[in-house]
C-alpha cells in the first residue's frame, strides 16, 4: 500500500463524517487498500483475516449510507469542476454482478437469471480527457418480472432525467464553468430533453440519436441531416476491441437544425458523422448526436463530435 494512495485518500475525503471518529478511520483506511489493489476482492485487498473481518463489518453497518462515504469526494470533483471553462459530464449504466452469491437485495441483470445491482454514475471529465471524478451516481437493484413477464419498480430510463437535473444543480452552483450532460442512446429521451428546455439550459447536453424521430415540419430527422451539405471532415484512430484491430476512421461530418414536436422551445442541432472508405467487410462507424447546442460551422461540428468520443471510448474500454 503505497504512501502516494493512501495520502489522495486523506486529502480527497478529509471532510468525511460518518457520525463516529472511528467510522471515519476504518473507510479512509479501507479506500486506501482498495485504492492501492483496485482490481482484488475484499480479502485479497486486506493483509489478514481480522483486516477482513473488519472491512466487512463495516460494510455491514447498516447506520453508514454509500452517499455518506462518496459526498466528500462528490465535493472535491465540484472543486475541481470548477476550474475548468467547460466540463463533460459523462453519463453510463454499469452491472453490479454477484451471481452466485447469498446477498440480499439483489435482482436481475440483463438475463433474469443473473443477480446484482445497476450502477449509474455521472463522470466529470475536461474536453482533454483529464478525469475529474464523479458528480453524481444512482443504484438500484431491479423487481423480478411477474407471471405476465410485468417487472414492477422505478421506471428506470428517469435515472438519465435525474441525472441532467443532479448536473443542472452543479451548473448552478459553478457560474463560471459550462457543463454538457453527455449520453450514449439510452438516454435519447424526449422527457430529457424537455425537461432541460424547461429548466432553461443551465447544463448543455449531447445526446446520441436512437430514434429516427418525425420532424415538427414533417420528415424524419436522420433524412433531414443525411441530405444535408458536409461541413468537414475527421479523421481519428478507432481503438481495437472484440478481435478487431485498431484502424484509422474518416468521417464526414454533417449538422441540421431540427424542430422536434412537443419541444416548445429553440430548435436543436442534430450532428451526423459518417465514416467514409470503411474497408470491406467492416460496418462504418456513424454516430448521429442531439444538442442544444448551436453548430454553425466545421469547428463547432468537430467539437461536438470530439466531446462524445470522450463518452464513447470510456465505454470501448470498459
Amino acid at each position: 500500500m503505497g504512501n502516494e494512495s493512501g495520502a489522495w485518500v486523506d486529502e480527497e475525503f478529509e471532510s468525511l463524517d460518518l457520525g463516529d471518529p472511528r467510522r471515519d478511520r476504518r473507510a479512509k483506511e479501507l479506500l486506501k487498500r482498495f485504492a492501492a489493489l483496485p482490481t482484488a476482492s475484499i480479502p485479497g485487498a486486506c493483509d489478514d483475516w481480522s483486516q477482513t473481518i473488519a472491512a466487512y463489518r463495516f460494510l455491514g453497518n447498516e447506520q453508514i449510507d454509500w452517499r455518506d462515504v462518496m459526498r466528500p469526494h462528490w465535493e472535491r470533483t465540484a472543486d475541481r469542476v470548477a476550474q475548468f471553462p467547460v466540463v463533460l459530464c459523462i453519463a453510463d449504466t454499469t452491472e453490479l454482478n454477484f451471481n452466485g452469491q447469498e446477498i440480499e437485495g439483489l435482482g436481475p441483470l440483463s438475463y433474469e437469471a443473473q443477480r446484482g445491482m445497476f450502477l449509474h454514475p455521472t463522470y466529470a471529465v475536461t474536453p482533454d480527457r483529464e478525469p475529474l471524478g464523479v458528480i453524481d451516481a444512482w443504484m438500484w437493484a431491479r423487481e423480478s418480472k411477474d407471471a405476465d413477464g410485468n417487472r414492477g419498480g422505478i421506471k428506470e430510463s428517469v435515472r438519465w432525467t435525474e441525472g441532467y437535473e443532479r448536473v443542472a444543480e452543479q451548473a448552478a452552483l459553478l457560474p463560471r464553468t459550462r457543463l454538457v450532460y453527455v449520453t450514449d442512446r439510452e438516454g435519447d429521451i424526449a422527457e430529457l430533453m424537455a425537461r432541460a428546455q424547461e429548466l432553461g439550459q443551465p447544463a448543455d447536453w449531447l445526446i446520441r440519436s436512437q430514434h429516427n424521430r418525425n420532424l415538427a415540419e414533417g420528415g424524419k430527422l436522420w433524412d433531414s441531416v443525411d441530405a444535408s451539405p458536409v461541413l468537414g471532415e475527421i479523421t481519428f484512430i478507432l481503438p481495437g476491441r472484440a478481435g478487431q484491430k485498431a484502424r484509422e476512421v474518416q468521417q464526414e461530418l454533417r449538422a441540421q437544425r431540427v424542430k422536434l414536436p412537443g419541444l416548445d422551445g429553440p430548435t436543436l442541432t442534430c450532428v451526423e458523422a459518417r465514416e467514409i472508405g470503411a474497408p470491406a467487410g467492416v460496418k462504418p462507424v456513424v454516430w448521429r448526436l442531439l444538442t442544444n447546442r448551436e453548430a454553425q460551422d466545421a469547428d463547432a461540428v468537430i467539437e461536438l463530435v470530439e466531446w462524445y468520443r470522450a463518452r464513447w471510448e470510456i465505454g470501448v474500454s470498459r
